[in-house]
Parts: structure tokens; C-alpha cells; sequence
């Protein structure tokens, strides 16, 4: 089930970094377009990959939350499962006088 939602999780993440890259795309061309000068068409396009170097950093950041949400979860679950009864508590399968 926890794998299931961290898969989710990542593909949203993953969906949120590509909508900020078109997004950082389209500015670009946009500042571009509007440049008078080509420094000016250069610095729009360094602002473009800074934001898509963000846009990556963001979901690398959010899959490392997933996994460790999943592991905090799985540890959580594990806890105690294997415990054992002390010993002569509990009935006898031995014992024929029940």
C-alpha cells in the first residue's frame, strides 16, 4: 500500500517538475522576444536554466520525502509484530486434564 503511494507521490512530483520547466520554457521565450539585446536574450536564457535546475532539485527533494515518509511508515508497522508469549503463560497442548 505505502508503495503504491509513494509511486503516486513521485508521479505527481514528477508532473509538478515538468509544468515548471514548460513554465520556465515559455518565459524564456517570452524575455526573449522582448530582448533588445543579445546579453539580454542570454540572461533570459540562465534564468531559464536556473529554474529548471530548481524545477529538478524540487522533485529530488520531494522523492526523498516519499521514501522516507514510506520508511517511517514501514518501521512503524514492524514494530512489535514479532513478539513471543513468556514461557508457561498459555494453555498446554501437552496438558490432558483440560
Amino acid at each position: 500500500m505505502q508503495a503504491a503511494k509513494e509511486k503516486i507521490s513521485d508521479m505527481a512530483s514528477s508532473a509538478k517538475e515538468h509544468v515548471n520547466i514548460a513554465k520556465a520554457k515559455a518565459e524564456e521565450k517570452v524575455e526573449k522576444a522582448t530582448a533588445k539585446t543579445t546579453e539580454e536574450k542570454e540572461m533570459a536564457h540562465e534564468r531559464e536554466e536556473a529554474k529548471k535546475a530548481e524545477a529538478k532539485a524540487e522533485l529530488h527533494k520531494e522523492k526523498a520525502e516519499h521514501r522516507t515518509e514510506r520508511m517511517n511508515v514501514h518501521a512503524a508497522d514492524t514494530r512489535g509484530h514479532h513478539r513471543q508469549n513468556p514461557i508457561g503463560i498459555g494453555i498446554d497442548p501437552v496438558d490432558k486434564h483440560v
